[in-house]
């Protein structure tokens, strides 16, 4: 199972998140890095595989594009959130996956390919309150090549998973799939793994230590 490093950007600092309150994140400087500049942090942290999510952009107030387009050179494949909104709205370069969140995308129909974000706060999908399993079933017919399963509500909180409910949204969908938000340590990849995940998006848990720094830079989690 692929483990990539999670790195959220806002006014050009790497910040820590919780609970999808952006408005509270602040520079990630009590980490396993003593830079909180994106390059820096990627430099001290060594990632073999990279989300990011430009938080300015997805608000719509400002751009990290040149910044994440450095980053993107400096990792083997940097899956990027920049809030699309509409089919056109990517980010060309290096080893970029563009991620669609459905936060941000509006009609899905129309894009062609890259990581879908299933965008969850509270336990439905936003917009629009879906349940999680459903929206899966309706992406099997969408030319995306993978899906996440963010659970913006439980970033920054290490509160768990629940191996029945993963197993439930694993039979949902039949490509690749990873998951987000909330993973407190190494047996929440246990659990991912057991259920069939493809890859699991991870940063708190290993600034805490309760996920080894080398299984970031190894990019992958076997048990």
């Amino acid at each position: 199972m692929d483990l990539v490093l999670a790195m959220d950007l806002k006014g050009g600092f790497v910040v820590h998140g919780k609970k999808g309150d952006r408005e509270s994140y602040s520079p990630l400087t009590w980490g396993l890095s003593r830079a909180a500049d994106p390059e820096g942090y990627i430099r001290a942290m060594q990632p073999r595989f990279l989300y990011i999510a430009d938080l300015d952009r997805i608000s719509g107030i400002g751009s990290h594009d040149s910044r994440v387009l450095s980053c993107a050179r400096m990792v083997e494949r940097c899956y990027v959130d920049r809030g699309c909104r509409f089919p056109d709205d990517i980010l060309t370069g290096e080893h970029i996956v563009n991620v669609i969140g459905t936060e941000t995308a509006g009609d899905l129909s129309g894009y062609q390919d890259g990581m879908l974000s299933i965008d969850i706060r509270d336990g439905l999908v936003i917009p629009g309150k879906h349940k999680p399993a459903d929206v899966l079933c309706e992406a099997e017919d969408l030319p995306f090549d993978c899906c996440l399963i963010l659970n913006i509500s439980a970033v920054g909180t290490e509160e768990g998973l629940s191996l029945s409910i993963l197993r439930n949204l694993r039979k949902a969908y039949r490509k690749k799939l990873f998951y987000g938000g909330g993973i407190r340590d190494t047996g929440d990849l246990d659990r991912l793994a057991s259920a069939g995940f493809d890859g699991a998006v991870v940063a708190t848990a290993v600034h805490r230590r309760a996920i080894p720094h080398e299984m970031i830079r190894r990019g992958f989690w076997c048990s």
